[in-house]
């Protein structure tokens, strides 16, 4: 898998909060799809699996890698794309804490791209499966939505989206009166985390497919008379969505005078080590994996009122 960037920067670490990301592109008959670096552990040729039995129809079976069990989702029939040949590599993911390896047909080269120029997905029909596109010079590449791929095969990760503690009517009355800024990029996954939010009590939430929406939004906020704690009480945001990322929105939140002080929770699949150090880096307030919404939750509580509402919630 050959590296390919643009620009006069070299290597594949990034710096942070600066808005770029890079993507390994892979084929799957005759579409381009990308999958952010940050989510491969590694790429190996095709291997035996072991099949399961009454396992999800996308999942071939199991295959082993170091000792570990890991189910291997065959793409190409998730995405019903007929292949040229036989699909030859498996892309391995941690994703929402979860391994996973998914068949494609060819993997090709990694680019180095700013979010900016990842658009969000025309709607034409179906596209809940594609969250963006980049357009390269000669052919566009699909940017896959995983995270509700491996939602569609795990019921676990929708069930924690949607569970949390049962609140008091005095604390949901309390929540309702914070304004809560999400931006989210997936719509299956910010469908169930606005729902799950209204029904724990935080009624007032404004929710964003992008980073750059949101900030748009914020800095409208910021501009009208009174403390900002009176127009925007906490921003939950993911980390990787099309036009800005979360940890861009969180550098220029964090910059910014007027916005500086306002709580910033990162939402996301990709709380890695890693990751987690660019936040606490950015001056996160706290960092939730998801799916872990009663961690959140709690999280929220803490930060907004200054102790949890009910018992202590881990910041994971």
């Amino acid at each position: 898998m050959a590296a390919e960037t643009s620009g006069d920067k070299k290597g594949i670490l990034l710096e942070t909060g600066t808005n770029e990301f890079e993507i390994v592109e892979f084929s799957i008959g005759h579409v381009n799809y990308g999958i952010n670096v940050a989510k491969v552990r590694e790429v190996i040729t095709r291997t035996p699996v072991t099949t399961m039995p009454q396992a999800h129809p996308y999942i071939d079976g199991l295959f082993t890698l170091r000792g570990k069990a890991i189910p291997l989702v065959n793409l190409p029939r998730c995405l019903n794309v007929q292949t040229g040949t036989e699909p030859k590599n498996i892309i391995v993911t941690e994703i929402n804490n979860y391994n996973i390896g998914f068949l494609v047909e060819n993997v090709s080269r990694i680019h180095r791209i700013s979010w900016k120029d990842m658009e969000p997905a025309p709607e034409v029909g179906d596209q809940s499966r594609v969250v963006g596109i980049v357009k390269m010079k000669d052919r566009i590449v699909l940017l896959l939505d995983f995270e509700t791929i491996i939602a569609e095969i795990n019921p676990e990760i929708n069930a924690k989206l949607t569970t949390y503690e049962e609140a008091t009517e005095d604390v949901k009355v309390k929540r309702s009166n914070v304004h809560v800024v999400v931006a989210e990029d997936s719509p299956m996954l910010r469908d169930l985390l606005v729902t799950t939010l209204h029904e724990s009590g935080y009624r007032f939430v404004r929710d964003f497919g992008n980073g750059q929406d949101a900030w748009d939004y914020l800095r409208g906020l910021a501009e009208r008379d009174g403390k900002i704690e009176e127009h925007v009480g906490v921003i939950v945001s993911d980390v990787e969505m099309p036009k800005m990322d979360g940890h861009r929105l969180l550098k220029l939140v964090r910059e910014d005078e007027r916005l500086q002080s306002v709580p910033l929770v990162l939402f996301s699949s990709l709380i890695s080590d890693e990751m987690r150090l660019k936040g606490e880096q950015l001056g996160a307030s706290g960092q939730i994996a998801k799916p872990e919404i009663n961690q959140l939750i709690g999280l929220l509580d803490n930060l907004i009122f200054g102790t949890p509402l009910h018992k202590e919630h881990p910041d994971a």
